[in-house]
């Protein structure tokens, strides 16, 4: 049942016609009190609510009855619509708790969809979700073929990957570089309703500013200098399907404005053209930058950032889950094995415990990168600690030239507490961990902690 709060008879018999068509049923409210006294009778399953009652347009009535109906129910979903839109004012709601904030007239399709999607994710959220994550439950479940591990952080992620996958919810992916995003992305995807209509990977952060608006709306014949034929842009080609929009945090502010009325309004115009063009697409975004950090500083929309973000999903870096590594050794190896015409190749136990230890800054691409190499380079089939050793003290990251503070800025008790702190946080306080990527004894280890006042657990 949904609840309809606006004090126009007009649209609340315009949004009672058109949700009495999709199959809802409805209560009505013209006022404040009138919304209050019916989820005290019941508790609908969402909530549209109009933010003006009288004739002042700022939006405070219905942003105080949203936080009135958030104290009686918390988890109620509460769309925002009103005629006097402004993006202060969505920002505002969706900070308040709102799950949307639509613009009168609305676009029926658009409502619909939203309304969906936000029920969908409350009643999944209510009843399906596992107290535990077994992964071959949720292969069972869901299909998750290119995604290798057990990690508990991982498996909560891929249950999450599940529960929203059926939904058209907005999904920001976050994570260091090389924690497999896109392979996230893809999982989403190819569990989703959508599965079989196309999945557009944009990597925005590799898009020319000037480019941006031909790359992602098309242009037609002649509409600039060097537009020698018509061209479909990615919104376009992604109709019907899914988006997905990676390094979004690299993306300039000009551009921000336009992707944001494109997620807004679902409608462009094609470069050369007054024509405006409606497209259906579902949006993953994703990227390994802070991005609340960005809209702090003011370098990323605050709108934007809530336009995309309904359901954010933080994939763990690969020293987090060490459990993994061999499962990915073993999943890299297996495919090496055919593609190189070795199938004797193995990893010695002890390798794979050393490689357990690194604190691989570069997650997953990097761990591939290091067992690639070493088996191009080894003569023998079964690779032990020392190949992997040889490789990883020649690879980029490790080769870099280490840049040091200038002389006389800091003093080297003070370089080698940061180092141990730095080197506490990657390992987690993992005494043996640490003191063997210091290259230190762990009764040497302790003495530097203690000396410099660095808190630690002593093992039972």
């Amino acid at each position: 049942m949904i609840l309809i709060v606006d004090d126009d008879e007009a649209i609340r018999s315009s949004l009672n016609l058109l949700l009495k068509r999709a199959g809802f049923e409805m209560i009505m409210a013209a006022n404040p009190e009138q919304a209050l006294e019916a989820i005290e009778r019941s508790t609908p399953s969402l909530c549209i609510l109009d933010m003006n009652f009288t004739r002042a347009t700022s939006g405070e009535e219905g942003l105080k009855l949203l936080e009135q109906l958030k104290e009686k129910c918390p988890e109620l979903p509460v769309i925002l619509i009103t005629a006097w839109g402004s993006i202060p004012l969505a920002v505002e709601g969706m900070k308040r708790g709102a799950s949307d904030f639509i613009t009168k007239p609305w676009n029926n399709d658009y409502l619909l969809a939203s309304i969906k999607t936000i029920l969908q994710l409350s009643r999944r959220d209510g009843s399906s979700a596992p107290s535990t994550y077994d992964r071959v439950k949720l292969n069972q479940l869901y299909n998750f073929e290119n995604i290798i591990g057990v990690n508990d952080k991982l498996l909560y992620i891929l249950n999450m990957v599940g529960r929203v996958s059926y939904t058209d919810a907005a999904i920001l992916i976050l994570g260091e570089s090389g924690t497999g995003k896109e392979l996230v992305a893809e999982a989403i995807h190819a569990n989703s309703q959508r599965r079989n209509a196309p999945f557009v990977k944009v990597n925005l952060g590799g898009i020319p500013s000037a480019l941006f608006e031909s790359e992602m709306f098309g242009h037609k014949k002649g509409a600039f200098t060097g537009a020698v034929y018509d061209r479909i842009g990615r919104f376009e080609s992604a109709h019907g399907g899914t988006i997905f929009l990676d390094e979004i945090g690299d993306l300039e502010q000009i551009n921000q404005v336009k992707l944001l009325r494109v997620l807004q309004d679902r409608a462009f115009n094609v470069l050369g053209t007054s024509i405006t063009k409606t497209v259906d697409f579902r949006l993953i975004s994703a990227t390994n930058r802070d991005l609340e950090q960005m809209v702090a500083s003011g370098h990323f929309r605050e709108d934007l950032f809530y336009r995309i973000n309904l359901i954010s999903l933080h994939i763990p870096p690969l020293r987090e889950r060490p459990d993994d590594i061999a499962l990915l050794v073993q999943n890299f190896v297996d495919n090496l094995k055919q593609l190189y015409g070795r199938p004797g190749l193995k990893v010695a136990p002890m390798a794979i415990s050393w490689l357990k230890t690194l604190p691989w800054p570069g997650n997953i691409r990097e761990l591939k990168n290091l067992v690639e190499r070493t088996v191009l380079v080894t003569a023998h089939d079964i690779m032990e600690v020392n190949d992997f050793q040889d490789q990883y003290k020649q690879s980029p990251r490790q080769s870099e030239t280490i840049t040091i503070p200038a002389v006389g800025t800091v003093t080297l008790e003070e370089v080698e507490k940061s180092m141990i702190q730095k080197a506490m946080q990657i390992h987690q306080g993992n005494i043996s961990r640490v003191a063997r990527s210091l290259g230190l004894s762990r009764g040497a280890l302790y003495r530097r902690l203690d000396k410099y006042g660095i808190p630690y657990e002593t093992a039972p």
